[in-house]
C-alpha cells in the first residue's frame, strides 16, 4: 500500500518539471535537414535498383518531391547559412529527376 503513494508522487514530480523547448532551434533544424537528406538518399538508392513498377517509381517521385519541399522550407529559415542552399538545390534536382522517371515510365 505504501508503494502507490510513492509512485503517484514520483509521477507528479516528473510531469511537473517538464520544460518548454522551442522546436525551431538551429540544432533541431540541422537534425531535421540531415534526416530529410538521408531519406532523400534512401529514395534515390531505392529508385536506382531498376526493378520497380511504374506505380512504385511514381510513388517514389511523389515522396521525393515532398521531402525536397520540406527540406527547402527548413533551409529558407536559415538565410545566413551558405552551406544549406546546395542541399535544397540537390533535393529539387532529385525531385525533377524522379518526376521525369515517372513521366517516362510505361505502365
Amino acid at each position: 500500500m505504501r508503494a502507490l503513494p510513492r509512485m503517484l508522487l514520483a509521477c507528479v514530480l516528473l510531469t511537473a518539471c517538464a520544460k518548454q523547448v522551442d522546436a525551431r532551434v538551429a540544432g533541431n533544424d540541422d537534425a531535421a535537414i540531415d534526416s530529410l537528406s538521408l531519406r532523400l538518399e534512401e529514395l534515390r538508392t531505392r529508385d536506382a535498383l531498376g526493378d520497380a513498377t511504374c506505380a512504385d517509381r511514381c510513388s517514389v517521385g511523389t515522396q521525393t518531391c515532398e521531402l525536397a519541399e520540406s527540406l527547402c522550407a527548413l533551409v529558407e529559415r536559415h538565410p545566413d547559412r551558405d552551406d544549406l542552399p546546395p542541399r535544397c538545390a540537390q533535393g529539387q534536382e532529385q525531385c525533377a529527376t524522379a518526376r521525369n522517371v515517372c513521366a517516362r515510365c510505361e505502365p
